[in-house]
């Protein structure tokens, strides 16, 4: 057996036969690793033995180890091994046929569910748990439901799912369909056809009625014109020419026809203005009867009708009197009606040609308005056409606030009323007559549609811009729907009709400002939206803030449970009900609601809620002992100073509660959490921010208990100066105060940067109830905007006391001291924007040295440029100069400063800024100003000269030169006088 194995040293089958406890002899050298390189037969053979060999192997590891073996064989392998093993693996086992909501993320699954129908979602809920849990999702089915104005009466939980699809299937299941003719028959439709008639006969008869009353308007001017008198005569009542009106006056050459005569104003058909002035005892003229039916709609019957028998009653009028007379016939103007919604619109008015009738309205009125306002404006002549001048788009014309111009709400009552009587002061058609609007209808199919209901409304033909050029009024100056561009170079084409009421070169430069006017609204309402918003927010909150507190008095309001519960239910059926008696239908419904109680409750209960009512009607009394702060005074119709003392009694009782809001809701918790190891500030803090308003409130309210105890023995006689001087002789508490405010607002805005924690207090302190919905920092103001309450109240005191009353010359002495605080106040405040502005003005230079060295403030600034000659030799009447750059000249109290100004545009807007860099300084004390004559080469130039160099300037315009150096020399001289 050995001398076989010896002879076989690679036989593999023998040794797997004896077992894996095989163990060969030490001795000998069997089974050699050795590989047959040179004999390729041998070394398939050796290779498939060893490859069965690791099968049976792996046959007899576990899973884990089978596992493991594939992981290192991996790892070892290349690329191109790699991507073998990944095509066997993809035609082994493909993945084209495996779960896509298993594969894909939950969103992109829920993005392929949400182009399934409701019935199909149905359906794939039964494929299993996971496509049910996706299927019922809510965003699949909310906007499903919201599309269809099915919206959820409740919002569902966090955790709920399946909400939407629920009301969603409830609202299908009891859904009441109707076929168009139900609907039709039930709520009708905006546009019927008449039954029985086409279009184009309808059309014949609208002509047809039209052309018949201007036959008989114009057959009955003509017979006026062939009876009325002579141009400038007058005939009185009694017949004779000239003489005296009724009055007494004499009349002059031209005289004007009364109420009661018959006049034909310079009127086509289908104005108002040609109403016919008859006596005043008739009730409707024909001329007003055959208006209205010129400008109502004549699309149904019942119109039609009403516009023959009008104009059967308009042919059997009776003859006109003899004392008709007709004005004098202008030609007719043309009436452009423009919104101060318009950017720039003053440019626009600017620009009007002679004869056109303008309108400026109010975008916030109402259509009824603006109709009073244009029929004010034409004062009974008759317009040749209509402009309209609103902002608009494409498909609609916001005409007024709220009131929007478009294809769905041009057939409303208002819309429609509206225009037919606008309307109805123009001239026909045939007579050149037309609507013109200002806005790019004719861009899209919506605004043609627009046009066309608009033109079948009125009778008239309405022409738009075609939007071709850019730009948010740009499309004024392109082609119009009639054909017409807007140029008058063309001798080919028309003039457009922009160009008839508005010269060329003002509407196009008005159309230039108006785009810059408008990016630059829209930049600052984006800068400006979330403060405004957020101010408006503040401010309704402390009005609401106000009223509970100061009002109500919920602090001082105790309320049970049980009588809490009865007036919120009490209130909310009153809200669900409309009741003409509120106050009995709450009694009423408190006593039912008491009888209920009753019925359910014990005895002892009853008797606690018959406490509880006792105490509910005391509450008011006890209420108005809370609000009534200021003790009732003596009142007579002259007493100012009694009123002024209550004025000072009240606002001093709310300043008192806001400084008392600080300590109580601010310094007594900091406190607390210091003196319990859980410190949110440091002791030094709250001594910098918090004590110096504790020090003002101990002073006011000694000044307030001085003041209640005056107003309690009020008359005639009685001083209220004699407190205010003491509280003036104190007013050394308010001078430390706003010397430290300062500190304070700074030490606030540092802890609350580096402090989470006092972060999360102001948090939830902050514009609460018990703040008076103020901020910690808007309360430390209060004793600032006070000085001023106190300044204001004191002025009213004085003027209503009289010389020689015991009080005037303590209210005097008073008055000073405080406007003397006042104006120290004032000037804290300019010293606070001085250095505003000066931390401004170094972040804005670059490479500037410091500027905040003593009490260096910034004067004016100026743009200029910066000239250059280039021959010095050349008299200064001949000189010439060049612009070497832009500057930006700086004037401190002390120094100028020149800078190089670089101006950079801002990519795809207007808009630009500018960039300065440091270029000199000079001090004051060593700098000279010469102006330089006004040639034909230079204009407003100016040399600065410096100790070392000079600088050869030149504004804009006269008016900033001689501005600038004025301040200039001025400034000269101050620091001279201050140098010597």
């Amino acid at each position: 057996m050995e001398t076989h194995l010896k002879s076989t040293p690679h036989s593999v089958k023998r040794w797997q036969l004896s077992g894996t406890n095989y163990e060969p002899q030490r001795s000998e050298t069997c089974f050699s690793s050795w590989t047959p390189l040179n004999n390729k037969q041998s070394n398939l053979q050796l290779f498939e033995e060893r490859v069965n060999l690791v099968l049976h192997w792996f046959d007899l590891w576990t899973d884990r180890q089978r596992k493991h073996l594939l992981h290192s064989l991996l790892t070892c392998c290349t690329r191109s091994q790699l991507k073998y093993c990944r095509d066997l693996l993809i035609e082994t086992v493909p993945v084209t046929q495996v779960d896509f909501t298993a594969v894909l993320p939950r969103c992109l699954s829920l993005y392929v569910m949400s182009f399934l129908s409701p019935r199909d979602l149905c359906r794939a809920t039964q494929v299993s748990w996971h496509w049910r849990f996706l299927a019922e999702q809510d965003c699949l089915w909310g906007g499903r439901s919201i599309r269809r104005g099915w919206f959820l009466p409740y919002t569902p939980g966090e955790k709920e799912y399946g909400a939407w699809k629920n009301h969603y299937v409830s609202c299908v299941a009891t859904l009441d369909w109707l076929t168009p003719r139900e609907a039709s028959e039930q709520y009708g439709t905006l546009n019927q056809q008449s039954i029985g008639m086409t279009e184009e006969e309808e059309r014949r008869k609208e002509r047809m009625i039209r052309q018949k009353i201007r036959d008989t308007v114009q057959e009955e001017r003509r017979q006026s014109m062939r009876m009325r008198r002579a141009w400038g005569s007058c005939m009185n009542q009694d017949g004779g020419r000239g003489g005296h009106t009724q009055m007494g006056r004499p009349s002059s050459g031209i005289t004007f026809m009364s109420s009661s005569s018959l006049s034909w104003p310079p009127r086509t058909v289908g104005s108002s203005s040609l109403c016919l002035s008859l006596d005043r005892g008739q009730t409707m003229t024909a001329a007003q009867s055959m208006e209205r039916t010129q400008t109502s709609s004549l699309r149904s019957e019942g119109l039609k009708d009403r516009a023959s028998g009008v104009l059967s009653s308009f042919t059997h009028r009776p003859a006109l009197p003899p004392t008709a007379s007709s004005s004098y016939r202008t030609p007719p103007a043309l009436l452009l009606l423009i919104s101060n919604r318009i950017p720039a619109y003053e440019l626009v008015l600017s620009g009007v040609k002679a004869g056109v009738i303008v309108v400026l309205y109010d975008h916030r009125g109402t259509l009824s308005a603006l109709l009073t306002q244009v029929e004010s404006a034409i004062s009974g002549q008759s317009a040749q056409r209509l402009g309209l001048l609103a902002p608009g788009e494409t498909e609609e014309i916001h005409l007024l606030h709220g009131s929007s111009l478009s294809e769905g709400t041009v057939l409303t009552p208002d819309h429609r009323e509206f225009w037919e009587k606008l309307c109805g002061w123009v001239a026909p058609t045939e007579e050149g007559g037309g609507i013109d609007i200002f806005c790019p209808l004719a861009a899209s199919a919506s605004g043609v549609s627009l046009i066309h209901t608009l033109s079948a409304l009125t009778g008239l033909k309405v022409r738009a811009p075609m939007g071709l050029a850019t730009g948010s009024f740009q499309n004024i100056l392109s082609e119009w729907s009639d054909g017409s561009v807007c140029t008058g170079l063309s001798e080919q084409r028309p003039t457009a009709p922009a160009l008839h009421y508005v010269c060329e070169s003002v509407l196009q430069a008005w159309c230039r400002q108006a785009q810059w006017m408008e990016e630059a609204l829209r930049e600052l309402k984006s800068f400006l939206g979330p403060q405004l918003q957020w101010a408006s927010l503040q401010a309704r909150g402390r009005a609401l803030g106000y009223f509970l507190w100061e009002k109500i008095c919920l602090d001082k309001l105790c309320v049970s449970k049980d009588l809490s519960e009865a007036l919120t239910e009490g209130l909310t059926a009153l809200t669900t009900q409309e009741e003409t008696r509120p106050l009995e239908f709450l009694a009423i419904f408190l006593s039912r609601w008491n009888e209920e109680k009753e019925g359910q409750e014990s005895d002892g209960e009853d008797m606690r809620r018959k406490k509880g009512a006792d105490e509910l009607s005391s509450a008011p009394h006890s209420s108005q002992i809370c609000l009534s702060l200021i003790p009732e005074l003596p009142q007579t119709a002259l007493d100012w100073r009694g009123a002024v003392a209550r004025e000072l009694h009240h606002s001093e009782c709310l300043y008192l509660g806001r400084l008392g809001a600080v300590l109580k809701v601010y310094q007594e918790p900091l406190t607390a959490a210091l003196n319990s190891n859980r410190a949110i500030l440091s002791y030094a803090d709250i001594q910098i921010v918090l004590s110096p308003v504790a020090l003002i409130l101990e002073l006011n309210r000694v000044f307030q208990v001085d003041l209640q105890a005056r107003l309690h023995q009020w008359g005639a006689e009685q001083c209220v100066g004699d407190v205010f001087v003491k509280l003036s002789s104190k007013l050394r508490v308010y001078t430390n105060y706003l010397n430290n405010y300062t500190t304070a607002l700074r030490t606030i805005d540092k802890c609350r940067e580096t402090k989470p924690v006092f972060r999360a207090f102001l948090k939830r302190a902050d514009r609460t109830l018990a703040t008076h919905m103020l901020s910690l920092q808007e309360l430390l103001l209060c004793p600032v905007w006070r000085i001023q309450d106190y300044v204001t109240l004191l002025q009213a005191m004085c003027l209503h006391t009289h010389p020689g009353h015991p009080d005037h010359t303590h209210l005097g002495s008073a008055l000073k001291t405080l406007l003397q605080f006042r104006e120290f106040i004032q000037k804290l405040k300019r010293n606070s924007e001085a250095d505003k502005l000066i931390e401004e003005t170094q972040q804005l230079i670059h490479g500037c040295p410091n500027l905040r060295e003593g009490n260096r403030q910034l004067i004016i600034s100026q743009d200029a440029a910066l000239l250059q000659s280039p021959d010095e030799q050349i008299p200064d009447s001949l000189r010439t100069y060049e612009q070497v750059s832009d500057v930006g000249l700086f004037l401190f109290n002390d120094a100028l400063v020149l800078t190089r100004q670089n101006v950079h545009h801002t990519p795809f807007t207007l808009a630009h800024r500018s960039a300065h860099t440091f270029l000199a300084s000079v001090a004051l004390t060593s700098l000279a100003v010469r102006e330089i004559t006004h040639t034909r080469y230079v204009c407003h130039a100016f040399v600065l000269e410096g100790p070392c160099r000079s600088w050869v300037c030149a504004t804009e315009r006269g008016e900033e030169r001689k501005h600038f150096l004025s301040v200039l020399r001025s400034a000269i001289n101050s620091a001279l006088r201050g140098h010597q």
